[in-house]
């Protein structure tokens, strides 16, 4: 009776683990084929010649997506909705790479930017899922941080400060790689259950943190 009683008191916890395994299996599947599909698309719009994307108007089919896969996130249609958003998002960006590709060193600037978003994004979710940290802690400063990136964004569409731009990369930089550690945890934690929601924080955090490096990397290797 001992013996029954000790296994029912383990299976809680081995059916925890082996949720959360498939949850963080299901997530970085579908995070690498949505990254891929975003390549192809950001190539897509390189190689023929796309004119950058309105701000305004990305934000709105930014917002609108994302409004709708909070609301279909159990349903069929999450998954074409996610692709449809990480396909846009890299169809936005092509203009953005071919503006530094286009500079005299802008194949190093890219595959720079690149490489560091690539290392930066497996040390940490590596050391997240190693040390099983939890970082819930960090939601506040993310929050804040996250916040006034936006606010600061949107004023610097129309003020276009070059100081400006250089210190909201910084801070993304941080904020979004403390993003990368505050999802991996959630994962492991069971504060989210839905991988459809945590490719797309994580997609995000990738996505923004290249885009902080691109500038960066733009920046300090300018000669002017």
């Amino acid at each position: 009776m001992q013996d029954r009683y000790d296994l029912a008191q383990m299976n809680p916890s081995r059916e925890s683990v082996l949720a959360t395994n498939k949850l963080i299996r299901n997530t970085y599947a579908l995070l690498s084929m949505t990254l891929l599909f975003s390549a192809i698309t950001a190539a897509f719009a390189i190689t023929s010649g796309a004119a950058p994307v309105n701000p305004f108007i990305s934000i709105i089919v930014m917002l609108g997506t994302l409004f709708a896969l909070h609301k279909l996130q159990n349903s069929f249609w999450c998954l074409p909705l996610v692709f449809f958003f990480t396909g846009f998002l890299g169809y936005t960006a092509g203009p953005i790479i071919s503006f530094y590709l286009a500079l005299p060193n802008g194949g190093e600037i890219v595959a720079t930017a690149l490489a560091m978003t690539g290392i930066m994004f497996l040390g940490l979710s590596s050391y997240a899922l190693i040390s099983q940290r939890d970082f819930s802690f960090m939601s506040g400063f993310l929050m804040i941080g996250l916040l006034l990136i936006i606010v600061a964004g949107l004023a610097n569409i129309f003020l276009a400060i070059p100081a400006l731009q250089l210190t909201i990369s910084v801070v993304g930089v941080l904020v979004f790689s403390g993003l990368i550690l505050f999802d991996t945890s959630r994962m492991i934690h069971g504060g989210e259950q839905n991988y459809v929601m945590v490719t797309v924080g994580l997609y995000l955090s990738i996505y923004n943190l290249f885009m902080m490096l691109l500038h960066l990397t733009g920046a300090f290797s300018s000669n002017d």
